[in-house]
């Protein structure tokens, strides 16, 4: 499974449908709340060597003002192709669909980004524009910051995308805390998707590991694929341990004097392959310079 900030921002939608309907209310914008959603494929490739993919796509049914197409895009950075595949995705969805209405959202994780994808793009001459578009925009610029655990909780899913959204905020361990102490006693099959979203949110940002943290200490379940990482991490980390401890009694057992220096460079060593040397070069050493000649 692809773990990116990338698959979060949109997969989140295909989890959680309704949840476009509070990020509307969050955002200002008067959308009738779905009654359901159905997700559509994706490719809009045309006989063309061009292959243009948004990253999802809903239908959303509404109960009085009919269905609408929303194309959901996650970005990570200012890119000007979107000038043009943005608007392209818009038309060739309103004539593939029977005119459905047709919404664009852009996810973001930072003001810059937003503050771009915000612009309206227009198609056509300065004194008479053709077409303009408007992608509405959730970013931390106006995603809320919720550190509240009962407001957490009352809706995980908005919690978890402004989570993501907040990647980069200054207080976003306040945020992950909020939101994993929310996950308490929750069901397990609504918190591990929400865990598993989080962590890909966060990406490899310093927060990630804070998150899996958080997630080892406030929830019980361990089935997901972030739960298997960290128990894997902790095998690996118990393994490294392990040979090091080794190589010390090793060298002790030869009557070689180690340094507290020397002590600590193995101690601290993270490199299994380093340490599976340093051990057996130990094993017939009779000296410190024969086990850690060459190393790095």
């Amino acid at each position: 499974m692809v773990s990116s900030p990338h698959e979060a921002m949109h997969r989140i939608f295909q989890e959680y449908p309704g949840l476009f309907s509070r990020v509307t209310e969050v955002l200002g914008i008067d959308i009738p709340p779905p009654t359901s959603a159905t997700l559509l494929p994706t490719d809009l490739t045309e006989n063309s060597p061009v292959e243009r993919r948004v990253d999802t796509l809903l239908r959303i049914d509404t109960q009085h003002d009919g269905p609408f197409l929303l194309a959901i895009e996650a970005q990570g950075k200012k890119d000007p192709r979107k000038t043009t595949s943005w608007p392209y995705y818009v038309s060739y969805l309103h004539n593939r669909y029977g005119a459905l209405p047709v919404l664009l959202l852009v996810v973001c994780q930072d003001h810059a980004t937003a503050q771009w994808a915000a612009a309206p793009i227009t198609i056509g001459l300065p004194q008479w524009p053709t077409l303009t578009l408007n992608p509405l925009v959730a970013g931390p610029h106006n995603m809320p910051v919720i550190k509240n655990v009962a407001e957490a909780r009352k809706d995980l899913a908005l919690a978890t995308l402004a989570a993501i959204t907040h990647a980069d905020n200054p207080d976003v361990g306040a945020i992950l805390k909020t939101l994993s102490a929310a996950l308490r006693d929750v069901p397990e099959a609504i918190a591990e998707p929400i865990a598993e979203l989080t962590a890909q949110g966060l990406g490899n940002r310093p927060a990630a590991q804070q998150w899996r943290n958080l997630v080892a200490v406030d929830t019980s379940f361990y089935k997901s694929f972030m739960s298997e990482e960290i128990r894997d991490e902790g095998r690996a980390q118990g393994k490294t341990q392990g040979r090091a401890e080794g190589l010390l009694l090793i060298i002790e057992a030869r009557g070689i004097t180690l340094t507290d220096e020397m002590r600590a460079k193995i101690t601290t060593c993270t490199d299994s392959q380093l340490l599976d040397q340093w051990l057996q070069r130990a094993a017939t050493a009779t000296s410190t310079d024969e086990v850690f000649t060459d190393s790095h």
